[in-house]
């Protein structure tokens, strides 16, 4: 059974349930794996290397908020410049690749025209196995590149083929979309903060 297993008759009790499981969700996510990935992508910021994101419906929208915060906001008050491409930000060139050649390819021929040994893949599914994404996923791993892949529900084939899997234990979208999101705000402050002076840090907001 899934969240919600049950109807609800008012708002309130429907945020409290809804909370409830936002907090475990999050709590699920191995630390572990959060650090080994914060470091892949740290490392990769360092060497300007370019980190290419991308996912689906929300989690395209995640991809997109991703290269804001991961691009401007980690260059603030630190030493690096980021190079991040969200796959899924461009419209003429998703709509050209699905008409032309196929859905499942937008963002694996993206990545044959930009990408190259050393970058780094990161994707962004609930269900860990969209078929665009898969293949992203199989790309870094054909090319070089190391992958971080967020993902929900059992984790799909992108959660096997990942370099990194950082798996949020839940069972709604919503839910696991708003710990994904979360991941994605927290790893870019998390290294944003690591390059900055305490006494700088408390006069700057996050």
């Amino acid at each position: 059974m899934t969240f919600p297993d049950e109807k609800f008759a008012d708002a309130a009790t429907y945020a409290d349930a809804y909370f409830e499981k936002l907090a475990s969700a999050a709590a699920s996510v191995d630390r572990g794996r959060l650090a080994a990935a914060v470091a892949i992508l740290e490392k990769a910021y360092e060497r300007r290397a370019t980190l290419f994101v991308c996912g689906n419906g929300g989690s395209a929208a995640i991809s997109n908020h991703l290269e804001c915060d991961h691009g401007k906001l980690v260059a603030t008050d630190t030493n690096l410049l980021p190079r991040v491409h969200s796959l899924a930000a461009n419209i003429e060139v998703i709509t050209a690749i699905a008409n032309d050649i196929e859905y499942a390819e937008v963002f694996t021929h993206q990545l044959r025209l930009n990408g190259q040994k050393g970058d780094v893949v990161m994707t962004i599914s609930s269900s860990g196995d969209s078929e665009n994404v898969v293949r992203v996923i199989q790309w870094a791993r054909d090319n070089g590149c190391e992958s971080i892949a967020l993902t929900g529900f059992n984790g799909g084939r992108t959660g096997k083929l990942a370099t990194i899997n950082l798996h949020v234990a839940g069972d709604n979208y919503g839910v696991i979309e708003d710990v994904h999101q979360s991941l994605m705000h927290l790893m870019g402050q998390f290294i944003r903060q690591k390059r900055m002076s305490a006494e700088l840090i408390t006069q700057r907001k996050f």
